[in-house]
């Protein structure tokens, strides 16, 4: 039918080959454009590899490590070296202390303060805090001066030796007691008219000073033991000539314990000042020290109740130093070779060759630190405050050292 022929007009369709053209496959390079488009980020991952891989960074870093320790170890050995020298220069000190001058061949454990070790911290001068005058033998008429001895005999025309000035405040101390004490006569102050020794009566009550006499020597000089013509039996303490820390000693001690009476205190009799010799003679007290009864070789073990009185009565010869005296009086050698016992084993305070005057209303005394060292209180010792409470200290050390532990006061 009229269908066959109406086929070629369909052949028109490929003159509208135009519209695949316009599905044109310039679509498909339109996709690849946007995988183009995300390439810059990947440069972005590999941003961390310059951290680990950069060379300067690593150096500076252990740099930085290697000065920090070397810092600690110069502080580390700095500080070695600051400990060590402090400790070797206290250990100088220490060790580099005033010892007594050898002495001849004696007794190695007297009495009297014969056995003294007195160690100081700085080296003994002219000037201290405390300055006593040279006391002076009951006033004579002026041609008999030049004689030997001293006679015992009064004058009303001597005038009295100056008043007794105490700490004076010198330099490095801070506090000082400077009252003015009463005018000192040893003769007066012991109530007797006859208050001195010549040299030949010693001599003689000591067969003039033998070594069969001899009860112990030490920095000081040497103890005797005297009989006087009126049998009474006396200890003689015997300066050594020329030594002037044991004339300061002797005028401290002449002046300090004249003033004191109490029967735990070792009592003096009379004195000798004739020429260079000096001479200070004490009740003999029989039985040695308690160093000799505690440390000597053979002595028996000392028991309870003997230890306890004797700590007692040098408890109550201190107490009655620092609470009765006015001034008070520092002992500053408190040991067991300074506590005499008589053979009822009372105890009595020896050796004021060291000791100090203090005013009531001061905290201290500023002095040169003196005594026996392994006694001394710390802070006395590294300071040079001298207290009451330093006696106390060696005091409890006596009875923690010799006289032992089983004595907790």
């Amino acid at each position: 039918m009229s269908y066959g022929p109406s086929a070629p007009p369909t052949s028109p369709p490929p003159s509208s080959a135009p519209a695949p053209t316009s599905t044109t496959a310039p679509a498909p390079p339109a996709t690849p454009a946007p995988a183009s488009s995300p390439a810059p980020a990947p440069p972005s991952v590999p941003a961390p590899q310059p951290l680990s891989g950069n060379p300067s960074s690593n150096v500076s870093t252990g740099l930085v490590v290697g000065i920090v320790m070397a810092g600690v170890v110069i502080l580390l050995v700095l500080s070695l070296l600051f400990v060590y020298r402090r400790k070797k220069r206290r250990r100088s000190d220490e060790e580099n202390y005033n010892g007594p001058p050898p002495a001849p061949a004696g007794p190695k454990n007297g009495v009297y303060g014969g056995q003294q070790y007195h160690w100081q911290e700085n080296p003994p001068s002219h000037a201290d805090n405390v300055t006593y005058p040279k006391p002076s033998p009951p006033p004579v008429p002026s041609r008999q001066r030049q004689s030997p001895g001293y006679s015992s005999t009064t004058s009303n025309s001597t005038t009295e030796p100056p008043p007794f000035t105490s700490c004076s405040g010198g330099s490095g101390s801070n506090y000082s007691c400077g009252e003015i004490l009463p005018s000192f006569s040893p003769g007066t102050a012991l109530g007797l008219s006859n208050s001195t020794f010549t040299y030949e009566e010693l001599a003689s009550a000591t067969e003039g000073f033998s070594d069969a006499n001899l009860l112990g020597q030490g920095g000081f000089g040497y103890v005797h033991k005297g009989i006087l013509p009126n049998g009474k039996e006396v200890a003689v303490k015997r300066l050594k000539v020329g030594s002037e820390q044991g004339e300061r000693e002797f005028l401290a001690e002449v002046e300090i314990i004249s003033r004191v009476h109490h029967k735990d205190l070792v009592s003096l009799v009379r004195y000798c000042i004739t020429g260079s010799h000096r001479m200070l003679v004490y009740d003999f007290v029989p039985n040695n020290t308690l160093e000799f009864h505690l440390h000597g070789k053979g002595q028996p073990t000392m028991d309870w109740p003997t230890r306890m009185k004797i700590a007692l009565g040098s408890a109550k010869g201190l107490a009655y130093l620092h609470e009765d005296c006015h001034p008070k009086i520092i002992h500053r050698d408190i040991k067991a070779a300074n506590i005499l016992l008589d053979f009822k084993f009372e105890a009595k305070v020896s050796d004021f060759g060291l000791a100090k005057f203090c005013s009531d209303v001061n905290t201290h005394v500023s002095t040169r630190v003196m005594g026996t060292f392994g006694y001394l209180a710390p802070e006395y010792a590294s300071s040079g405050k001298l207290t009451d409470k330093s006696d106390v200290f060696s005091f409890g050390k006596t009875e923690q050292r010799d006289q032992g532990k089983i004595l907790k006061l």
